[in-house]
C-alpha cells in the first residue's frame, strides 16, 4: 500500500470518532465505538461494492470502469501471462521542443500475472534469450532472464463469475511510472524534474477488442537554465513553458495492444535484402552452439480462407487484413491526394508477392467520435507543424516474430522546403518548372508523392538501399528512353533524389528525373512477403536464399547496398550512377548553369536576398556532396555479402586502383584548383559578409582533411598488405595528392589565397598525424568508433607522413628564392618554418 492510500485509510478510521465527539462533547470516545466501515477493509471486496451502479463501463481488451474519480481495469484470466505492447505517444505537446502530437515517446512489452499476495503484477518483458518449454534448458534460460516487476496492484474484487479480477489503475496512470510516462532520457533532454500530482490527471480511457487506450495529462516542474549547456553526449534544452510557468505540461496516450496468440512465422534475415530486423538467442537441448536468430520485420499478410488454394497456385488474392494508412485530418487538403497516391503506389509491389489491394490509404473520418489518432488499431500519417525539413516512417512490431502491429508516419510540414531546394538545385538546369521559389502545386504534389512512398517503404520493413543507384551506368542516366522506362535508380529506398546527371540537351521529362518504386523495391517486397510454404524457418531460409542467388544473377540491379557501411563507395547517400567522377562531372556542369540564373530565379517582391542566400548555400552544399562522393572511392572497400553457393569475387575487395586514381585526378581538377565559378561576386556581395566563413574554402579544406585522415591512409596501407600489387598504395596516393596541392612549386607560379589556405591545411593534416593533439574525452568505445578513428601510432602512416613533410620542405626551400610574388614567398617561408618546427619541436 502506498503512502497516499495509508493516509487516506487513517483519515477514514478517524472520521467516525471525530464526528461522535462533536455531537457528544461530554462523552469520551471509546476505541470500541470506532467501527471501521467496509471501505477501509483490506483485500478483495464483493464486486458490487467496488463496481457500483454508478460505474461507467467500457468493454474491450480490458473492461474499463469509471466509478466516481477512480479508474478500474477488469482483467480476464485469459489475459494473464499474455504478452502485450504498450506504446506511449504524445497527443498534445509543449511548444519549442521539437516533439509533436502523434510522435512516439517509448515502447514496452509487458505482461500481467497474478501475484502471491492477492495482487496483480505488471512485468516489463525483455526478449533476449528464448527456449521452448519442452527442452530441459528452458529452466536455465527462464532462471537467467527474469523480467522486472514494474508495478503491483491490489486486487479490489473478483468478477461475478470469478474469471476476472478488478484492479485500481488510477494512481498508476496518474503517477510518473516509466512504462507509461516519459523516459529518463527525455526528462534529462528537456530539463524536467518531478511530476506534479495535482496538475496531472487521467483524461479518459477507452477500450477496444485488441487494445485499451489511456490518455493522461502530465505536468512536470522545470527550472530554467540560463547558463550555456556544458559539452555532453546528452544535450539538454529548456522548453519555453519552463521560463513562463516553471512547469511543462504534455498530454500522452498509452496503447495497450494484445500480441497475437497465433504467432506469425518468422523469415530469417539476409544481408543481401534490406529489411529491418529483430533478434534473440535461441537455446535448445540438441544444439552444439547457440542460435542467434535474426528475423525481418514485416506485416502479416494472409489470404482469406476461401482463397488459399488460388494463392498457392499463384493467383492474386486479397489479404484477410490489408495494410491501411489513414491521413491525419490536420493535413492540408491539397496535399492529401498525393500522400494517398504515394501509399497506394506500393500495391504493384505486393502484387509481385501474390496479393492485390494489399495496401491502401484512406481519409480519416472526422465523424467517427470514438476513434482517436493515437488508437493502436489505426496506422496514421501524422502531419506535424514543424520547421524541420524531414519525414520519417517507423513501425511497432511484435518482438517475438517481427510482425508489424501498427505504424505512425511522421510528416513534417517544412519537408516541402527541402523538396523545393533539392529540385531547384538538382533539376533546375533541365526542368523550367523548378526555376522559382514557389513551385506549382502539381509539381510539389508529385515531390510529396515520392517522399510519401519512401517513408511508407520503411513502415513496410524496408531499410535504405544506398547502393541501388550504383547499379545504373552513368551514361544511361542521359538516355531519355532508358531512364524514363527504368528510372534513375532501381529503388525508392535509395537517397537518389533527382537525376542531376541529365543535361538540358537530353530532353528528359519528369518521369526520368523523379525517384519511383522500382525493380528492387518490388523484388524486396516479394522476397519478404511471398510465402514459401516451408515446414519451418530452416527450410524457409534455404528457399529464400535460392531466390536471392537466382534473382541477382538474372538482374544485378536488384543489389542491396547497406546504409551502415562507411567504406563502400557504391553505397552512398545522394549519389547516382556507377562512377562518382563521371556523375559528379555532369552534376557540376548543371551547377555552373544554375548559379548564373540564381539571382533571377530567387527574386520575390520585398525579399532581402534571403532566397538567394539559401539557394546559393544549397548549391555549394550540392557541390560539396559531389566531392564527398568522389573522395569515398579513395581507400574504399567493396563489401558484397554472399552465401557459399555464390561464386566470383570475394566478399571484401579494395576499390580498383584505376578508380582511386581517377578520384584524385577529379579532386585535383574540380576542387583543389580553385573553383572560381563558385566565387560569383554578384552573389557573394549580396549575401555574405567578407568576414563570415567562406563556404568554398571550407569544402576544400574539409575534403583534404578527409583525404589525409589517419583512418583512410591506414585502410590504404592495410589493403596494400593484404591484396599486394595492383592496389593503390599509400605512398602512391600521398605522392599524387602532394603533386596536386603543390603543383605551383614546379612551375614557379603565383599561389592564390585559396591555394595558400589549402596548402597550410595540407601540412597541418600531416603534422597532426606525426604529432597528434591530445585526444579529447570520448564516450564508451564502440566497433564503429574504432573503425573510423583507429590508433595509427604504431603503423606505417606516421612514417609516410613524416617522409612527405621532409620531401616537401626540400621542394619549398628550393622554390622560395625563385618566387617573384611577395605573398607567395612569405607563404612558402611560413610553410618551411612550420614543417621544421613539426619535425624538430625543440627548434
Amino acid at each position: 500500500m502506498n503512502k497516499h492510500i495509508v493516509i487516506a485509510a487513517m483519515l477514514l478510521l478517524s472520521m467516525p470518532a471525530v464526528a461522535r465527539h462533536k455531537h457528544h462533547k461530554n462523552q469520551p470516545a471509546t476505541p470500541a465505538a470506532a467501527k471501521p466501515d467496509d471501505a477501509s477493509k483490506k483485500g478483495p471486496k464483493p464486486y458490487n461494492k467496488v463496481i457500483t451502479d454508478r460505474a461507467v463501463t467500457k468493454r474491450g481488451l480490458f473492461t474499463v470502469h469509471l466509478v466516481d474519480d477512480k479508474w478500474y481495469f477488469e482483467i480476464p484470466d485469459s489475459l494473464f501471462n499474455r504478452e502485450m505492447i504498450v506504446t506511449t505517444r504524445y497527443s498534445k505537446t509543449a511548444g519549442g521542443g521539437g516533439i509533436y502530437a502523434g510522435e512516439m515517446e517509448n515502447e514496452q512489452t509487458i505482461k500481467w500475472e497474478k501475484g502471491p499476495n492477492k495482487n496483480v503484477l505488471l512485468r516489463v518483458v525483455t526478449v533476449i534469450s528464448v527456449a521452448d518449454s519442452s527442452n530441459e534448458i528452458y529452466k536455465a534460460v527462464t532462471n537467467s532472464n527474469l523480467d522486472p516487476i514494474a508495478e503491483s496492484f491490489e486486487i479490489k474484487a473478483f468478477g461475478k463469475d470469478s474469471s476476472t479480477v478488478v484492479i485500481d489503475v488510477t494512481d498508476f496512470f496518474k503517477g510518473d511510472n516509466q512504462p507509461v510516462s516519459l523516459g529518463a532520457y527525455t526528462k534529462r533532454r528537456f530539463n524536467l524534474s518531478s511530476q506534479v500530482s495535482d496538475r496531472s490527471y487521467i483524461q479518459n480511457i477507452n477500450s477496444y477488442p485488441i487494445n485499451t487506450e489511456v490518455k493522461v495529462v502530465r505536468t512536470f516542474t522545470s527550472t530554467p537554465s540560463f547558463a550555456p549547456p556544458a559539452p555532453s553526449p546528452f544535450p539538454t534544452t529548456t522548453l519555453p513553458a519552463a521560463y513562463t510557468a516553471g512547469a511543462v505540461t504534455v498530454e500522452m496516450n498509452n496503447s495497450f495492444i494484445l500480441l497475437p496468440k497465433d504467432r506469425m512465422k518468422k523469415r530469417l534475415y539476409d544481408p543481401r535484402v534490406g529489411f529491418f530486423a529483430d533478434d534473440y538467442v535461441v537455446y535448445n537441448d540438441a544444439q552444439q552452439k547457440t542460435d542467434n536468430q535474426v528475423f525481418i520485420v514485416r506485416w502479416r499478410l494472409e489470404p482469406r480462407d476461401a482463397d488459399i488454394e488460388k494463392w498457392k497456385h499463384g493467383q492474386l488474392v486479397e489479404p484477410k487484413k490489408p495494410i491501411v494508412y489513414y491521413i491525419d485530418p490536420a493535413t492540408p487538403k491539397k496535399w492529401r491526394p498525393y500522400l494517398i497516391q504515394g501509399i497506394n503506389d506500393w500495391q504493384v509491389a505486393f502484387e509481385q508477392a501474390g496479393f492485390k489491394n494489399a495496401i491502401m490509404a484512406k481519409e480519416w473520418d472526422p465523424k467517427d467520435s470514438v476513434a482517436n489518432l493515437e488508437d493502436a488499431r489505426y496506422s496514421v500519417l501524422r502531419y506535424l507543424p514543424s520547421d524541420v525539413e524531414n519525414a520519417y516512417g517507423p513501425n511497432v512490431h511484435d518482438p517475438r516474430t517481427g510482425e508489424i502491429i501498427e505504424s505512425h508516419i511522421g510528416w513534417y510540414h517544412n519537408v516541402m522546403k527541402l523538396l523545393h531546394d533539392w529540385y531547384m538545385i538538382q533539376a533546375g538546369a533541365v526542368d523550367p518548372k523548378a526555376r522559382k521559389m514557389e513551385l506549382d502545386d502539381e509539381l510539389m504534389g508529385q515531390l510529396i508523392r515520392f517522399v510519401s512512398s519512401h517513408e511508407v517503404g520503411h513502415t513496410l520493413g524496408l531499410r535504405h538501399n544506398m547502393g541501388s543507384s550504383s547499379r545504373t551506368p552513368v551514361e544511361l542516366l542521359r538516355n531519355k528512353a532508358w531512364v524514363e522506362a527504368h528510372g534513375h535508380t532501381a529503388s525508392i529506398m535509395d537517397y537518389a533524389r533527382f537525376n542531376y546527371v541529365a543535361q538540358p540537351e537530353d530532353s528528359i521529362s519528369e518521369i526520368g528525373m523523379f525517384p519511383r518504386i522500382g525493380e528492387y523495391d518490388k523484388w524486396a517486397i516479394q522476397w519478404g512477403y511471398k510465402a514459401t510454404f516451408a515446414a519451418n524457418e530452416k527450410e524457409d531460409k534455404k528457399i529464400v536464399n535460392k531466390w536471392v542467388i537466382d534473382s541477382l544473377k538474372a538482374n544485378p540491379r536488384l543489389w542491396f547496398g547497406t546504409e551502415s557501411n562507411p567504406f563502400d563507395p557504391r553505397s552512398q547517400t545522394e549519389d547516382l550512377g556507377d562512377n562518382s567522377m563521371k556523375a559528379s562531372g555532369y552534376g557540376i556542369r548543371n551547377l555552373k548553369r544554375i548559379i548564373k540564373q540564381l539571382p533571377e530565379w530567387t527574386k520575390e517582391e520585398a525579399d532581402k536576398y534571403e532566397n538567394l542566400r539559401d539557394m546559393y548555400t544549397g548549391l555549394v552544399g550540392q557541390y560539396s556532396r559531389y566531392m564527398g562522393h568522389v573522395v569515398r572511392n579513395v581507400g574504399g572497400i567493396y563489401e558484397t555479402p554472399k552465401s557459399i553457393e555464390q561464386t566470383g569475387e570475394d566478399v571484401y575487395e579494395p576499390t580498383p586502383k584505376a578508380i582511386q586514381k581517377e578520384a584524385i585526378a577529379f579532386l585535383d581538377k574540380q576542387l583543389f584548383e580553385t573553383p572560381t565559378w563558385l566565387l560569383d561576386k554578384n552573389i557573394l556581395n549580396k549575401i555574405s559578409n567578407p568576414y563570415s566563413a567562406e563556404l568554398v574554402s571550407n569544402v576544400q579544406v574539409g575534403v583534404l582533411n578527409s583525404l589525409l585522415s589517419g583512418a583512410r591512409l591506414y585502410r590504404l596501407a592495410l589493403c596494400s598488405e593484404r591484396y599486394g600489387k595492383g592496389t593503390y598504395a599509400i605512398d602512391d596516393m600521398m605522392d599524387d595528392v602532394k603533386k596536386s596541392i603543390w603543383s605551383e612549386l614546379s612551375g614557379k607560379k603565383t599561389i592564390d589565397e585559396y591555394r595558400r589556405n589549402l596548402q597550410k591545411a595540407y601540412i597541418e593534416a600531416l603534422i597532426n598525424i606525426i604529432n597528434p593533439p591530445p585526444a579529447a574525452p570520448a564516450p564508451a568505445a564502440s566497433f564503429w568508433a574504432a573503425m573510423l578513428n583507429p590508433n595509427i601510432k604504431n603503423t606505417d602512416v606516421p612514417s609516410m607522413a613524416r617522409a612527405q613533410l621532409v620531401a616537401l620542405k626540400t621542394e619549398v626551400d628550393t622554390a622560395i628564392p625563385t618566387s617573384a610574388d611577395k605573398m607567395t614567398r612569405y607563404h612558402l617561408q611560413d610553410i618551411s618554418y612550420r614543417i621544421k618546427k613539426a619535425l624538430d619541436p625543440k627548434v
